[in-house]
């Protein structure tokens, strides 16, 4: 528990930053960013990587199986290699993130209204990492696998929904992403007063949007079930999966209202701030 709490709030770093091998001139650059006196960098920085890991792996398994066993679903290599896939990934990320989004519930700020500014900016800084991790993932689903998921459908005639492209994207990929929306959402929601007293329209948008192309999913196949459509992607039956993924946009307007928080939060730890007027930004123009 030591490691994965130091993990989380960089208390080893930071002890072994604070002790007394390093003299003032040798500390490390990092331990001079904003990032990391107040964001918990480690933890996302650690997702992202394992997220880009997975996505490469997921690839790598594309090319090496994709062709070999996949363009059969009545044979026992596409269920040995693909079906199992799909089952380890519904299982396996969705569990994770049950776990994930108890946890962000379960250990929510209590007194919303003392929250200190100090701890008020490093939530704030989070909630970017959150962001960042989530739109790292999104990239990863809607400009690559998104793109190949076209590419397959227009090279093979498929005859199951369960295609090796499908099985990435839309069971492997969306559930990803759905555990930095959700969560980056639930830590705003149960970490920051601004958030906390009402709900962020913009970030709604952003979340929930691109988490509605999963059971647009449905109707989407139901609808290759009785037209062929693999070659039109303007076609209608497409649409949603469009304007659901625009909603991700969204995150622009979430952001903006961080900047307002954050702007909010440097007055309040220091008062020079407080008024633009006597800024030493201002006071020198």
């Amino acid at each position: 528990m030591a490691f994965i709490d130091n993990i989380i709030h960089g208390k080893g770093l930071k002890k072994s930053v604070n002790s007394e091998k390093y003299s003032n001139d040798k500390l490390p650059w990092y331990t001079k960013t904003t990032v990391f006196k107040y964001g918990n960098f480690g933890i996302f920085m650690f997702g992202i990587i394992v997220v880009a890991a997975l996505v490469a792996g997921a690839r790598i398994y594309q090319g090496l199986y994709g062709f070999e066993h996949g363009l059969d679903s009545m044979s026992q290599g596409f269920q040995d290699y693909w079906m199992t896939l799909v089952k380890a990934e519904l299982i396996g990320i969705f569990s994770f993130n049950v776990v994930l989004w108890l946890y962000l519930w379960y250990s929510r700020e209590r007194d919303m209204d003392n929250v200190k500014p100090e701890v008020e900016l490093k939530r704030y800084i989070n909630l970017v990492l959150w962001i960042l991790s989530y739109t790292f993932i999104v990239y990863w689903t809607t400009s690559y696998f998104a793109y190949a998921d076209g590419a397959w459908h227009q090279t093979v005639l498929r005859d199951t929904s369960f295609t090796p492209s499908h099985n990435i994207l839309f069971y492997g990929c969306i559930p990803l992403y759905l555990t930095f929306g959700v969560g980056g959402f639930l830590y705003a929601m149960t970490r920051l007063p601004s958030f906390g007293r009402a709900i962020s329209i913009a970030y709604t948008f952003a979340v929930l949007g691109p988490a509605l192309i999963l059971p647009n999913l449905g109707f989407n196949e139901w609808g290759h079930a009785y037209w062929m459509t693999e070659e039109i992607f303007s076609h209608p039956l497409h649409w949603g999966f469009v304007v659901l993924g625009w909603n991700a946009l969204a995150i622009g307007g979430v952001l903006m209202q961080i900047v307002i928080g954050m702007s909010k939060s440097f007055k309040k730890i220091n008062s020079k701030f407080a008024d633009n007027s006597n800024s030493e930004f201002t006071e020198n123009l």
